[in-house]
Formats: structure tokens, C-alpha cells, sequence
């Protein structure tokens, strides 16, 4: 395999496992002229994962469903704040550019050690300190992002950086500030 496409596998494999665990770290702005092309396309990849219906709008309830899939338990006002916070035509949903420009701004944005750790407990769903292949097809499956096992096992293989097979905390942080 080239390094071109060997790159681009790896910037893919990360572009993935970074907008899986984003997904609760959303912010506004007016940044999404500054995408690359190739980030709006993955970028509609990922808001097609919330986007359930397919109607081109995300929904307090579409939201809440990516993100209890995700272990965690949104009340009604927090989904609707987090949309509000986007929401720039004041619509009750977010569209796909308010989509790109939240994800601009979150690119932007240096992630929090507690933003990484929280991630991190996202994917470590057996509490150990590692993820495994299987948590991370678990968490990816369950935000609708069907994946091969060659596909996961590559990811697992971009992040792991002492080749045992998981990915540790530290390598988790690493493969974050890659973004």
C-alpha cells in the first residue's frame, strides 16, 4: 500500500473515532469556510449518524438517541440547549452548515483533559483502562457506523502505539490531539 493511501486510511480511521467521541462537545461559530473538502465530507458522514430520519435536520430526539447509545442519559432541556447552541436560524433543529460550523469550531477548540477522559470512559465501557477491538466496534455500531472487522482492527492499529492490541488512555490522548 502506498503511504498516500496508507495515509489517508489512517486520517480516515481517526477522522471516525474523533467524531464518535465528540459528539457531546459541540459549540457554535461561523468557521466552517475553513474546512477542507474532505472534512465536509466526513463531517456528513457524521451527521448523517444523527440524522436518523434522513430529513437533512438533527432533532432533540435523533440527538438523544446518538447520545444515550453512547451511555449517556440527556434530560429534554440539555438536548434542546445543545441544539440552541448552534441552532442559527432558530428552528428548534440543527441543519447540516450549522452542523459544519459547530464541527469548525470543536476543531478549533484544544479538547479538556476531562473532555478526553469522558471520551475515553465512552469507548472503555468495561471500566479497565484499555479499549478493545470490541468496544470500540460496540460504540461505533451503536451510533449507527457499521464497520468491518479489517476496519476496526486498522483503527485499533492507528492508535496503538506499544502493539498490544488496545488502546491505553495515553494513546487514546495522542490519537485526540492528532485531530
Amino acid at each position: 500500500m502506498s503511504p498516500a493511501v496508507e495515509g489517508h486510511q489512517q486520517h480516515q480511521c481517526r477522522s471516525r473515532i474523533t467524531a464518535s467521541a465528540q459528539y457531546q462537545h459541540q459549540h457554535p461559530t461561523g468557521m466552517a469556510d475553513s474546512l477542507t473538502e474532505e472534512q465536509v465530507s466526513e463531517f456528513k458522514e457524521a451527521f448523517s449518524l444523527f440524522d436518523k430520519d434522513g430529513d437533512g435536520q438533527i432533532t432533540t430526539k435523533e440527538l438523544g438517541t446518538v447520545m444515550r447509545s453512547l451511555g449517556q442519559n440527556p434530560s429534554e432541556s440539555e438536548l434542546q440547549d445543545m441544539i440552541n447552541e448552534v441552532d442559527a436560524d432558530n428552528n428548534g433543529t440543527i441543519d447540516f452548515p450549522e452542523f459544519l460550523t459547530m464541527m469548525a469550531r470543536k476543531m478549533k477548540d484544544t479538547d479538556s483533559e476531562e473532555e478526553i477522559r469522558e471520551a475515553f470512559k465512552v469507548f472503555d465501557r468495561d471500566n479497565n483502562g484499555f479499549i478493545s477491538a470490541a468496544e470500540l466496534r460496540h460504540v461505533m455500531t451503536s451510533i449507527g457506523e457499521k464497520l468491518t472487522d479489517d476496519e476496526v482492527d486498522e483503527m485499533i492499529r492507528e492508535a496503538d502505539q506499544d502493539g498490544d492490541g488496545r488502546i491505553d488512555y495515553n494513546e487514546f490522548v495522542q490519537l485526540m490531539m492528532q485531530k
